[in-house]
């Protein structure tokens, strides 16, 4: 199935529902309520590599959970560009070597593993009622403090703040990068963390529940939503208290958030991640912006053009770039 949306109607479309009034405080808050200096270990990593630096971050994330990270810099390098970039949903991080793209071209990378997906980051949180299909609803009929992804947006933002601070990385200049769920995160990361300087999209994930609710269960990484009322709720009694619970996590509400450039790419074919929940996030930025669509393309690799445009974007950041779609 298509999107239902012509491409001139997506060009003004905003996404279903407003943000909840007290989202800005409810981050601010839970940003503030974090430790301010978490203890964390960055653990070189030998591999006889002679002109990078590797390493692995751990740090204690929210209830409890530990944090993993690939951590890659080119070695000698003072003050160091740093892209963080993350995987997509029920994923793990990429290899080590193919991580080792970014030393090439002069930048750090660290790819953090995302809580109770398939890497290294252990999520050690209790929840209530059904998790049998995954983790967008997780912890949702207990209201927005107990959802699953707040604390992986949470882990987000200290893999950020923990980098920042390392005496060879350049503060000001700190990129997010990744596709799909790897998309929305990056977009997280620069909504609460404002360090971050450039934001570089592939069809995020996490956007416009209610318009998904409406396009119907096409595939896996939704469809935990789904079950949720077909098996917990089918006459839909909670539907407004749980779409108003995943208000605070859904991305195109963390929009007026990013003052930093963003770049999205999408695929006008992508039935995973319908375009006009994207265009829903992207009509929200405030900030400077660019949009790329590829017609012929879904919820797939993008393959060599699009890979070799997101590196030269990366790596020539400082270009500046004007409002566009």
């Amino acid at each position: 199935m298509q999107d239902t949306m012509t491409l001139e109607e997506m060009k003004t479309y905003r996404g279903r529902r407003d943000t909840p009034k007290d989202f800005d405080k409810f981050w601010d808050n839970n940003i503030k309520n974090l430790n301010s200096s978490p203890e964390y270990k960055l653990t070189p990593q030998n591999f006889n590599l002679p002109n990078v630096d590797c390493y692995e971050l751990t740090f204690e994330g929210t209830n409890n959970s530990t944090i993993y990270a690939k951590c890659i810099f080119p070695k000698n390098q003072k003050k160091c560009p740093v892209v963080f970039t993350f995987h997509g949903y029920m994923g793990q991080s990429l290899d080590w070597s193919i991580l080792l793209q970014y030393p090439a071209a002069g930048l750090g990378v660290v790819m953090m593993d995302v809580r109770g997906q398939s890497g290294q980051s252990q999520d050690n949180t209790r929840f209530r009622g059904n998790t049998i299909k995954g983790q967008i609803i997780r912890g949702a009929i207990d209201g927005p403090d107990h959802l699953f992804f707040k604390d992986v947006y949470l882990d987000v933002y200290q893999t950020v703040e923990i980098i920042s601070k390392q005496s060879f990385v350049d503060e000001n200049k700190l990129y997010s990068y990744g596709a799909s769920q790897g998309g929305a995160l990056s977009l997280v990361a620069a909504a609460l963390n404002k360090k971050i300087s450039l934001t570089v999209v592939i069809y995020p994930f996490l956007s416009d529940f209610k318009r998904i609710l409406e396009l119907g269960d096409q595939n896996e990484p939704y469809n935990e939503l789904f079950r949720y009322f077909k098996f917990s709720d089918p006459f839909h009694k909670t539907e407004e208290q749980i779409l108003n619970t995943l208000s605070y996590i859904d991305v195109k509400n963390m929009a007026h958030r990013i003052q930093n450039p963003v770049k999205l790419i999408t695929g006008l074919d992508d039935n995973i991640c319908f375009p006009s929940t994207q265009f829903a996030m992207f009509n929200r930025l405030t900030c400077a912006k660019e949009m790329f669509t590829l017609p012929e393309y879904g919820h797939e690799e993008m393959n060599v053009h699009v890979n070799d445009k997101v590196m030269n974007w990366l790596s020539g950041s400082t270009i500046k770039i004007q409002t566009q779609m």
